[in-house]
């Protein structure tokens, strides 16, 4: 019996005012770039998917591994590559994202610290070659529609909870005036434990981007003011606005 092939979502463009948009045969935006500043991260919550530099110092950032899950347009992967130099690896099921990222949206060729695994995540994070490897984990898994997460369950989060090293941070964008928001909450703190969640507040759109902790720690409220200022500094993330809108799940 031949194996049914997997259908794949449409990959198409947009452009206004400056900005190259990504959507998956829909009018929803799945990813940006603002096209004079390809390596830049342009959309709000895609920035607050950095928030785990908070968690380490910025001089040790470089080299670290840093995993997508979701290539999107490709913003999370180009900016850790490019900008804070580490290891990267992004998850992508449709092929077509990645070859359109390639093309139009200024994603580098693969080389030894980048490289794009064509897979569906929920497989391939259970894979042993990555288990306590990854240092820095985002997850942002919508379809088409983008209407709640593909892949959401508490068994999910705790396979994704596996592939963090000691230090490592997990984010993952969630729509927050949803009914879903709260299951998808309680699914992560059910896997990584209550306290080591934190969360934003949700964005003017109603993303709510989420952080969870291998190891739960509660850095001193100067600690990372003090890393705030040097992540602005350094990689112009607006790290300080972060701290008003972001808090632990609990104290």
């Amino acid at each position: 019996m031949k194996r049914q092939q997997p259908t794949f979502s449409e990959v198409n463009l947009s452009e206004h005012d400056g900005v190259r948009y990504l959507h998956l045969g829909t009018e929803w935006v799945q990813g940006s770039m603002r096209i004079d500043a390809p390596f830049e991260i342009d959309l709000e919550y895609v920035q607050r998917m950095m928030a785990w530099l908070l968690f380490v110092p910025e001089d040790s950032v470089a080299g670290r591994h840093a995993m997508q899950l979701g290539l999107g347009a490709g913003a999370i992967t180009k900016f850790c590559y490019k900008k804070l130099r580490m290891t990267c690896t992004a998850v992508e099921l449709n092929p077509r994202v990645a070859d359109v990222c390639r093309a139009w949206m200024r994603l580098p060729p693969e080389d030894e610290r980048l490289r794009v695994v064509i897979a569906d995540a929920a497989r391939e994070i259970r894979q042993a070659e990555w288990l306590g490897t990854v240092d820095a984990l985002q997850v942002d898994l919508y379809d088409a529609q983008a209407a709640a997460p593909v892949l959401d369950s508490p068994d999910f989060y705790a396979d994704c909870r596996h592939l963090l090293t000691d230090e490592g941070c997990m984010t993952v964008n969630l729509f927050g005036r949803t009914a879903s928001f709260e299951r998808s909450l309680e699914s992560i703190a059910s896997a990584f434990g209550a306290r080591a969640v934190w969360q934003f507040k949700p964005t003017r759109e109603g993303n709510t981007v989420v952080l969870a902790q291998r190891t739960p720690s509660r850095p001193k409220r100067d600690v990372l003011q003090l890393r705030a200022e040097a992540i602005e500094a350094r990689w112009d993330l607006p790290a300080t606005k972060w701290l008003k809108v972001f808090k632990a799940l609990e104290k």
